[in-house]
């Protein structure tokens, strides 16, 4: 095995053209690895697979080129992006990842995850994320047209960012017993994620957890796994 990536939290908008730009240059500088795992909050909002904004061509025609190239693409949904699916993977060339996805990396069996429903402390957002991900409301959401989807989005990250303001920083952080009660329950000695923007590696219990960062305009993360050596968190300049 060669080169394995492992990226989250990029939150691509219109309003984010440099971390756009970075990202496409990650690619070009990667290309040749033989795996990226990209887990969750890819976009900043996805309103669905359907979603003709130029953003969504422009990303979705440069993961194509990239996993053409011979790449493996691999996609986990973010609390922002719950709704990518199978048409969008379809178009990329990437498998979508469940909530968790339990892998061998490096020797060490190993959880990926976005790292959201691991925040067991906040729970206004636990029980949001519950109504979100019902297929029920996700169905009745897309039957909308775009444009109300848009709006909709638009207002639950307006809400999401005054939640978050008014809320103690260790509350949105991960509970130490969920990471517990995870890794022993799925067998892995070592845990992945993003979704805090708090990029470290941890000593735990079970063994490790590795969180990457969130990217900005100046500076991207990632997690690189190169011939099996042990996992490295990586930050570099966009």
């Amino acid at each position: 095995m060669g080169t394995t990536l492992l990226i989250s939290d990029l939150h691509l908008s219109e309003e984010t053209p440099a971390i756009e730009a970075g990202f496409f240059s990650f690619l070009a500088r990667e290309q040749g690895a033989d795996r990226l795992f990209i887990l969750g909050d890819f976009f900043e909002a996805w309103v669905g697979d359907d979603d003709d904004a130029d953003l969504a061509s422009r990303v979705t025609s440069a993961l194509a080129d990239f996993s053409r190239s011979g790449t493996e693409l691999f996609i986990a949904r973010g609390n922002r992006d719950f709704m990518l699916g199978e048409r969008f993977a379809a178009a990329t060339g990437a498998s979508l990842l469940a909530d968790e996805t339990v892998l061998t990396l490096a020797g060490e069996p190993t959880l990926l995850m976005h790292g959201d429903t691991l925040c067991t402390d906040d729970t206004d957002y636990q029980a949001l994320r519950s109504m979100l991900h019902n297929p029920a409301w996700q169905a009745d959401m897309l039957a909308k047209p775009l444009a109300e989807r848009r709006a909709l989005a638009q207002q639950l990250r307006t809400m999401s960012k005054a939640a978050a303001s008014n809320k103690a920083e260790d509350i949105m952080d991960v509970n130490p017993e969920a990471v517990t009660a995870a890794m022993q329950r799925t067998g892995v000695t070592r845990l992945i994620h993003g979704h805090t923007h708090r990029p470290n590696t941890h000593a735990v219990s079970c063994g490790e957890r590795i969180v990457l960062g969130d990217w900005t305009e100046v500076r991207g993360w990632c997690v690189r796994i190169t011939n099996d050596t042990a996992p490295q968190l990586e930050s570099f300049p966009l």
